[in-house]
This record gives structure tokens, C-alpha cells and sequence, in this order.
């Protein structure tokens, strides 16, 4: 691949960024295959937040309440929340995180990230997690942010609990998979679009 112009790499900067606000630099400089000083040198000129304050921008524009459990017990940071549909977080793989001889997270990390936005996106003073059907699909390392996404699902059969389904992302490669039955303490059921029945 021929090397972008500045032009055109700037307007390939602002779409990666546009389709995934939660790219890092290093992705970044994967795939426009320059530089990390080239990537945050652009990002300057064309007025880019770093990730940490895009996520911190973006959870300030659209943003439910967590009512469940309190935001500090959500693992990861929630950058969008909309109670009883849908709720994404990052979590970033750190030091403490992974076993010191594989570099790679443990796995309740993982869960954990998805368990608790499970529950976080449920409109309601007491959500439990009731059951859990999970698959990791792959290891996740040292310094990889984890991207996941929780939606609710419409369950008439299940009276006063909700179905929740998450996916764990780590780039464009999904690595966890989750569906999460809640319980909610209200005993009403939510349809997919997170009207009440």
C-alpha cells in the first residue's frame, strides 16, 4: 500500500475515529501503517481528543442513571448508557489484570467487565444476575481495551427477570459473549426497546 498523503490521511483519521470513537493510537497507527508520533501529531492538528477524553466526553452527552448498583462498581469506564436497552464500557487490560507469566487477563476480568454492565443497564433499585451463559473466544493481553456491549431482550417468559446479551470486543475481533438473565426487583418485564409491559 502507497503511503496517504497528509490530506488523506487526516480524512482517514476522522472516519476511523468517526466509526469507532474508541480506537486507540495504536490501532490507529496499524492501520493508516504510520507512526504513533504521526497519529498523535494529526490528532492535534485536527483537534482530536485522546481516547481517555473522547470516552469521558461522550459519557457527559448520553447518559442514563446507573440505578442498580453504584457507577464505581461497574468494572470499566461506561461511556453510554440507555436504561433497559443497551449500555457500552472500556475496559483496559492493566498489570493487574493478567497472569505474570502469560501476559494474558484473567478471565474474570472479562466476565466480570460484561456482568456488571449487565446488570448496570437495567432500570431498576435491585438487579442480581440470575444466570449466566458465557463463551470467551479468545485471550485477551496486557494493554488491550476491552470494548463491551450489552443489549436488552425482549423475554415474556421470564417474569420479573430480563434477558441481557453482551459482547466483549477487543478492536473489531469479538472475544466474549454473554447472555445474562437479571432478575429485577420490580417483577416487571421489559420488551426489546425497553418498553414496559
Amino acid at each position: 500500500m502507497d503511503r496517504l498523503s497528509k490530506k488523506d490521511r487526516h480524512q482517514r483519521l476522522l472516519q476511523l475515529i468517526d466509526e469507532n470513537p474508541f480506537v486507540t493510537d495504536r490501532e490507529l497507527t496499524r492501520q493508516l501503517k504510520v507512526s504513533i508520533q504521526t497519529i498523535r501529531l494529526d490528532r492535534m492538528e485536527l483537534g482530536i481528543p485522546e481516547l481517555r477524553e473522547r470516552m469521558k466526553q461522550m459519557a457527559e452527552h448520553s447518559f442514563d442513571q446507573v440505578r442498580s448498583l453504584s457507577l464505581e462498581e461497574v468494572i470499566g469506564d461506561v461511556v453510554d448508557l440507555q436504561l433497559d436497552k443497551s449500555g457500552i464500557s472500556i475496559f483496559e487490560i492493566r498489570e493487574e489484570h493478567v497472569f505474570s507469566k502469560t501476559r494474558i487477563a484473567r478471565g474474570h476480568y472479562v466476565f466480570a467487565q460484561a456482568n456488571s454492565l449487565a446488570v448496570a443497564v437495567i432500570n431498576d433499585e435491585i438487579a442480581l444476575t440470575s444466570s449466566a451463559d458465557i463463551r470467551f473466544l479468545r485471550q485477551v493481553h496486557l494493554g488491550e481495551k476491552c470494548i463491551a456491549k450489552a443489549y436488552v431482550r425482549s423475554s415474556p417468559e421470564l417474569k420479573g427477570k430480563a434477558k441481557v446479551e453482551v459482547f466483549t470486543y477487543v478492536a473489531d475481533e469479538m472475544v466474549f459473549q454473554g447472555n445474562f438473565i437479571i432478575y429485577r426487583s420490580e417483577g416487571t418485564d421489559i420488551n426489546e426497546g425497553g418498553r414496559r409491559q
